[in-house]
């Protein structure tokens, strides 16, 4: 039987030096659950997710993924339970690699694809970046793709080794408005499949925050400002003490927008 708690963070810490980024964190996910993690730049929202990937090593606290303690298992291995897609993923592919290898290096959590593509792996990919509305993307270069088909391609790259959990590390930066309202709405698509990986998108726009979200974590200055139930946390007091400024939460068409006191 699958374990009800995917990761679990707990007493989470992380110092370099004099300065702490993170401080007494304390964060749950349970499966079927999808969060946001919301806070301004510098609030930790990287280092935590580096944390929780194993790319940083915490200073004081535990980390549980699927029962497995950081530290008492190969955490290169409890990575391909973990699908993520950001900005410094996208800087180690290589240009002149084609979106269909690099959507089968997912299989490894690989960068490119190293060695022989089976018959099966190019079957997955190929689907994959079908329902992701890009079958073109397969045979072009990653050079020649538009910041869209980049985000397109690295959710399958993601999704490639079937993961537990899919982490979108700020997905819509770069994209226009256009793009990013089209990505929105397939990215809706996987908020409501049932049987789909836990996600976590991490924003601190809250414009891109969709209704399928259960949960927000939010974080200011290193620390949780608030964990739990999305409609509790995304309301004009609670986001004024988030980004330390007064603002104004509107709700129209099942989406939210962020007004400050100048608007």
């Amino acid at each position: 039987m699958k374990p009800k708690i995917l990761f679990q963070v707990r007493d989470l810490s992380v110092r370099r030096g004099p300065v702490s980024i993170l401080q007494g964190i304390n964060w749950t996910v349970h499966r079927g659950e999808h969060w946001v993690i919301l806070g301004s730049n510098g609030s930790g929202k990287s280092s935590l997710l580096n944390a929780i990937t194993g790319y940083m090593t915490p200073t004081a606290g535990e980390i549980t993924l699927l029962d497995e303690e950081f530290g008492d298992c190969d955490w290169r291995e409890l990575r391909h339970h973990i699908g993520i897609v950001s900005s410094s993923i996208a800087q180690l592919v290589h240009e002149e690699d084609e979106g269909l290898e690099i959507v089968a290096g997912g299989k490894r959590a690989m960068i490119g694809c190293w060695g022989r593509i089976t018959g099966p792996e190019k079957s997955r990919a190929r689907c994959l970046l079908s329902s992701l509305r890009v079958p073109h993307t397969a045979g072009r270069r990653w050079e020649v793709l538009s910041q869209g088909e980049r985000q397109r391609v690295l959710i399958a790259r993601a999704l490639m080794a079937d993961p537990s959990l899919l982490i979108l590390d700020e997905p819509c930066a770069g994209l226009d408005p256009i793009a990013r309202e089209n990505f929105l709405t397939d990215l809706s698509g996987f908020v409501a499949k049932k049987n789909g990986p836990t996600l976590v998108l991490v924003t601190h726009h809250v414009e891109e925050i969709l209704p399928g979200f259960t949960h927000l974590l939010a974080l200011r200055r290193g620390r949780v400002a608030y964990a739990g139930p999305a409609a509790s946390g995304l309301t004009s007091a609670g986001l004024s003490r988030i980004f330390e400024a007064p603002v104004t939460v509107h709700r129209r068409a099942n989406r939210l927008r962020l007004k400050t006191r100048n608007e």
